[in-house]
C-alpha cells in the first residue's frame, strides 16, 4: 500500500472514498465508512486529510444533525480522473507479463481469499 501511495500520490482507501463520492453526492459519513469497510476512526482520519487538501467538504445533515454529509469539491472532482489514471498505470506495471488468463485466475483467487477472510 505504501508503494501504491508513493506511485499515485494518494492512498488506495482515499482513492476509493473519492470514487464513491463521485458516484453519489452527499453521502452520510457512516454509510461511506461501511462501503469502504474501515473503522469509524479511520474514516474520520481519511476524511479530515481529504478535507484539509480541499478535496471534500463535510457538513451536518440538515435533516438529522447527528450525521455528517460528505461531498466532493470541484478540486476533488478534477483530481479523481488523474488519480484513476495513475492507479491504472500502477496496476498495469504490477501485472506486466501476466497473460489475460493469469490475471483472471489471480483475481478469482484473491476474491476467494477475501471471501474467506470475511467469513472469519
Amino acid at each position: 500500500m505504501a508503494k501504491f501511495e508513493q506511485c499515485t500520490g494518494i492512498s488506495k482507501t482515499r482513492l476509493e472514498i473519492l470514487r464513491l463520492l463521485l458516484e453519489e453526492e452527499n453521502v452520510i459519513q457512516r454509510e461511506l465508512q461501511k462501503k469502504v469497510n474501515i473503522d469509524p476512526a479511520a474514516i474520520t482520519r481519511h476524511l479530515k486529510q481529504l478535507e484539509d487538501q480541499g478535496m471534500i467538504i463535510r457538513r451536518k445533515n440538515p435533516d438529522d444533525h447527528r450525521f455528517s454529509l460528505v461531498h466532493l469539491t470541484e478540486k476533488g472532482k478534477g483530481s479523481i480522473g488523474a488519480y484513476c489514471e495513475d492507479k491504472k498505470r500502477v496496476v498495469s506495471t504490477i501485472l506486466n507479463g501476466f497473460t489475460e488468463q493469469e490475471k483472471t485466475l489471480l483475481a478469482n483467487m484473491l476474491k476467494r481469499l477475501l471471501d474467506n477472510v470475511n467469513q472469519l
